[in-house]
């Protein structure tokens, strides 16, 4: 009972209070806001949340905005604990691996050993586990045979309602051209161009000659494809490559606020909302 009065006592003084917020900042819980439409329709640009740190780990602790570490990594994996890592089809929150500082949210498409092909409108994804596995889970119409092995297109767009494409005006993939015809020279893309017969015709070809109508990545073992539910909007893995353990930070709870910009208002029924639950349903405007 001694011991119980003295943590009350130390919980209701400035410095208790610091600290309990400090360590659920650090190990257990932390807040986010949604500042762009990557994962329109499922998080909102204005969405406010709360991140579960300790879905995949305990990760390093960081003093918030100076990101700063609070002690070396140990492990070299970014984690004072190693834990579950993410699976396909979660949505995580992770470092940007461009500068390992900026808080990034995306849905973890592939895991290592995955083989992507991208062609606009179409994300194919071969398993690790074989065309077996692919056969036993996916309808027959999800799946596509070339190279070879099987592919599913878009295996996640039926689970998850939110997931989009935009219309033919926008789309990554011609963003994705754009840069290897080398049109924006600054930037680089993480996948090879291919081409596939069944895919139909030649978009491009090098200046070597190569044709191309398709870009391929297989994902780093270790590493998780990260690709924003606004497909044709959202700047993810399929530019700057897949996402390390070491970055991974980890999952959105609930959202507690979400502000619409646009009419100025709160998005009262979105508050409240579980993510796990939010995902599975129709989009929210």
């Amino acid at each position: 009972m001694e011991f119980l009065r003295k943590l009350h006592r130390f919980s209701n003084s400035w410095t208790g209070t610091v600290v309990i917020v400090l360590f659920l900042i650090f190990f257990v819980i932390q807040s986010f806001v949604i500042p762009s439409g990557s994962m329109k329709r499922t998080l909102q640009v204005g969405d406010f949340l709360f991140a579960k740190k300790f879905s995949y780990g305990i990760p390093l602790p960081v003093i918030p905005w100076f990101n700063i570490r609070l002690v070396p990594d140990f492990n070299g994996n970014g984690h004072l604990i190693e834990g579950a890592k993410p699976k396909r089809g979660d949505i995580v929150i992770f470092l940007y691996p461009g500068d390992n500082k900026t808080h990034y949210v995306k849905r973890c498409v592939a895991t290592g050993g995955d083989e992507i092909v991208y062609q606009d409108k179409h994300l194919y994804i071969h398993f690790a586990e074989g065309d077996e596995y692919i056969k036993k889970n996916y309808k027959p119409e999800k799946i596509k045979h070339f190279r070879d092995k099987l592919w599913v297109d878009n295996p996640y767009i039926d689970r998850y309602p939110g997931i989009q494409y935009a219309p033919e005006r926008s789309d990554a993939f011609s963003s994705l051209l754009t840069i290897y015809e080398g049109l924006v020279p600054r930037y680089k893309i993480s996948m090879s161009p291919i081409y596939v017969e069944e895919l139909g015709d030649v978009l491009y070809r090098s200046p070597t000659g190569h044709p191309m109508n398709a870009f391929y990545k297989k994902v780093e073992e270790g590493h998780y494809y990260m690709v924003g539910d606004n497909r044709d909007n959202s700047a993810d893995s399929r530019f700057w490559g897949s996402v390390p353990y070491k970055n991974i930070i980890g999952k959105p709870w609930f959202i507690y606020f979400s502000w619409d910009n646009k009419t100025k208002s709160v998005r009262w029924d979105r508050v409240g909302t579980f993510v796990d639950d939010l995902q599975y349903k129709e989009p929210r405007y």
